[in-house]
């Protein structure tokens, strides 16, 4: 058993790591070089936007702020740690993370309800945005997990994540720091590598090019000047 858990171990976080960058590489450029124009997010907004606007503002938010969060504690882990040494700041780290973990999978659960409920939505839903909807919620839901039940994950991601992650970076995986963690840690960093792997394939590419100006602008007004009930109804699509 403890065996297989080695074998599982080096694939996920010594081999997987390099696939996924080399594959992230290969297919964003060749793709950005033959298919620029797919570098987009190919909104849905027009087809439908009252259940839209509920979905996507408290996702970008929240997931915006824990990425932000994750990014620093990467970037500066002794500067978190030290931060954490005073249990007010620790308190308010925690908590501030853990409800933009909740507005992101409110939002991801609103996606997911209206690409399932609206038809015109329904239609637009390829299988890869299926996919990356699923590894998303993994993710969201394994992070809010860990967040409440193992605690102080700003601490322990500063103090045994980033020295793994840039173990991987320096190309020597070190797996000490992962080989103990519990299963839904684990779980969570397989996740974070598959939504990686699937970004260059899907619409996530959009992330790469678009600076995020919805989350500050003016709400814009869009006018029909023709049916578009009977125009763009579902069985004409």
């Amino acid at each position: 058993m403890d065996s297989y858990k080695n074998i599982l171990d080096t694939f996920f976080f010594s081999m997987f790591p390099y696939i996924i960058i080399f594959t992230f590489l290969l297919v964003t450029i060749q793709r950005y070089r033959a298919k620029a124009y797919t570098f987009s997010s190919l909104s849905s907004q027009f087809l439908e936007n009252k259940q839209h606007f509920w979905a996507m503002i408290p996702f970008h938010y929240g997931i915006i702020a824990v990425l932000a969060a994750h990014f620093v504690w990467f970037l500066v882990p002794d500067t978190v740690l030290w931060w954490n040494r005073v249990p007010a700041r620790l308190y308010v780290m925690e908590i501030a993370m853990f409800i933009f973990g909740l507005m992101t999978l409110i939002g991801l659960i609103n996606i997911i309800i209206r690409r399932q409920t609206n038809s015109m939505a329904k239609v637009v839903t390829s299988k890869a945005d299926w996919w990356v909807l699923g590894f998303l919620t993994i993710q969201v839901v394994t992070g809010l997990y860990i967040a409440y039940f193992y605690r102080w994950g700003s601490s322990w991601f500063a103090a045994s994540l980033t020295p793994y992650l840039w173990s991987v970076i320096k190309l020597s995986p070190d797996l000490t720091y992962i080989s103990a963690m519990p299963f839904m840690v684990k779980a969570h960093i397989v996740s974070a590598y598959s939504i990686i792997l699937l970004f260059p394939f899907t619409r996530l590419v959009h992330a790469l090019v678009v600076p995020n100006p919805y989350l500050w602008r003016k709400p814009q007004v869009v006018r029909w000047y023709w049916n578009r009930k009977k125009i763009r109804s579902s069985k004409n699509l």
